[in-house]
């Protein structure tokens, strides 16, 4: 699939923002005055952020409001409706910490939930899909839920939290990409059963169905070569996991935070670019790009 920034962006910045707030709303830290104002400032622009960076995506964003009316069937719709409510509900705790120090637990329990389940909904949007063996695996949520409570915990500075999240992160990430690998051969997916003309015997292209590049293979039969995707997850893996443990784990507090969220931001980046990049649609089998 076509690694398009704006969704990329888009799953990285909402996952951190909302991992962020599931925190909050828990109660992990209970910030007072300006340093709330300014944690969960961090993690409504971080949320919004990437839902508007998803926005830019569509092909009418100012139809983006829609989104909300397919809820019964659509996990997108599903995505967005939550994240409203996430960011609703959630408001009376962080104004309540904000202007007058109290916090407001079944608020902030209430939007906790709803965080952890609109990042549920952004990874099902990916997971449904049967066409792309490679997201339509359980790995799929689980990346999306401990990127996000990793992410969540560095910025609260919980240390014993990120070092708890960052190894599952880490193991994830690793499961996500060795049974990713297998899973187009696994769901049976060939010519034959592309065509349907499985029963007449082998299918194999005469022709290609078009002479040029089209719309089809730009968004859906990107190519990443073997190399290239090997040195990627290495530096994904080594930027998200590793580098804010040990950050983390030689200076616990703010000199340690800092640089730990700037390179798990990025090495979430470089994973979600692998993420899209290397999921491949059963449409490229008409066009014998397996």
């Amino acid at each position: 699939m076509h690694p398009a920034p704006s969704i990329i962006a888009f799953t990285a910045l909402s996952g951190l923002g909302l991992g962020l707030l599931t925190y909050l709303g828990f109660g992990a830290v209970t910030p007072r005055g300006w340093s709330a104002f300014l944690w969960f400032g961090l993690g409504y622009g971080l949320t919004l952020t990437g839902l508007a960076a998803s926005a830019l995506h569509l092909g009418r964003p100012e139809r983006a409001l829609r989104a909300f009316s397919q809820w019964r069937t659509s996990w997108l719709s599903r995505e967005a409706v939550l994240a409203a409510l996430a960011l609703l509900v959630l408001a009376p705790h962080a104004a309540g910490l904000v202007f007058w120090g109290r916090a407001v637990p079944l608020a902030g329990m209430a939007g906790a939930v709803l965080c952890l389940a609109t990042i549920l909904a952004t990874s099902m949007i990916y997971a449904q899909l049967r066409t792309v063996p490679r997201w339509n695996h359980w790995t799929t949520p689980a990346v999306f839920l401990t990127a996000a409570l990793a992410g969540g915990a560095i910025l609260t500075a919980r240390v014993e939290l990120a070092e708890l999240a960052l190894p599952w992160l880490a193991l994830t990430l690793a499961l996500h990409w060795i049974l990713g690998d297998r899973q187009f051969a696994r769901s049976g997916q060939s010519p034959e059963t592309a065509t349907g003309l499985g029963p007449l015997g082998r299918v194999r292209q005469l022709e290609p169905p078009h002479t040029g590049p089209n719309y089809l293979l730009r968004e859906m039969a990107y190519v990443v070569g073997r190399r290239h995707r090997m040195k990627l997850r290495v530096i994904a893996m080594i930027l998200a996991c590793l580098i804010p443990a040990l950050l983390l784990g030689l200076w616990p507090g703010w000199p340690g935070l800092i640089p730990a969220a700037f390179s798990h931001l990025g090495g979430m980046l470089a994973a979600r670019w692998l993420f899209f990049a290397e999921a491949e649609h059963v449409m490229g089998l008409y066009y014998g790009r397996r």
